[in-house]
């Protein structure tokens, strides 16, 4: 176990799952973008750093059944898997580093990542992710990031991130993503405060 996941693991096993900035009871803008992309219940969709998200909840009560969730952390996984239940046998579920899975060929319709993506502060790390991205989606699929906004915070978790508006984002992508759409969103934390987020919906061309 690296130190990027030793981090995570500390975090995970140490707060509740509604005690992180980054908790929300629902994922409301990425369900509407996952919704938006694929009406087709078979669709594959994967949620990258889905961790103790809420997301694949939601998910499965609205018909989707081809669910896959990836997170650095097993713990946040685990938590995951014993709130779901019985549920959790219909998710498929990878443990690691998204930079550097062996991820399957053209497998998924839909990709998503809220607050991943941020956390990769080395250049070639974020050549690394989309080149998993282009991998794994099928041509024609969706692609779904979200990351800090520029008026967001700097660190989250007492990790250095990067921000970005829609363009510098869909830039670290490159011309084969065909933007879709942005959005912002402000982000009401736990705690009382606020986070800007940005998205871009881009389909793999």
């Amino acid at each position: 176990m690296n130190a990027n996941q030793s981090h995570w693991e500390r975090v995970y096993q140490t707060k509740e799952p509604d005690a992180v900035s980054w908790y929300s009871a629902h994922l409301d803008r990425s369900l509407a973008l996952i919704q938006k992309a694929t009406s087709d219940k078979q669709a594959a969709i994967i949620d990258v750093g889905g961790g103790e998200s809420t997301l694949v909840d939601d998910l499965l009560s609205l018909g989707y059944r081809d669910l896959t969730v990836f997170d650095l952390s097993a713990t946040a996984l685990h938590v995951t898997q014993q709130r779901l239940g019985a549920l959790s046998n219909a998710v498929q579920w990878g443990a690691g580093d998204i930079t550097r899975a062996d991820m399957p060929v053209h497998r998924y319709d839909v990709w998503h990542d809220r607050a991943v993506f941020h956390f990769l502060t080395q250049p070639e790390q974020r050549a690394m992710y989309v080149r998993q991205v282009a991998k794994a989606v099928k041509p024609g699929g969706h692609v779904i990031v979200a990351t800090f906004a520029p008026e967001g915070p700097e660190q989250c978790s007492g990790l250095e991130v990067v921000r970005y508006d829609a363009a510098s984002l869909h830039d670290q992508f490159g011309a084969s993503f065909h933007l879709i759409e942005s959005q912002r969103e402000t982000h009401q934390t736990p705690f009382g405060t606020t986070q800007q987020f940005v998205y871009c919906y881009c389909k793999l061309e």
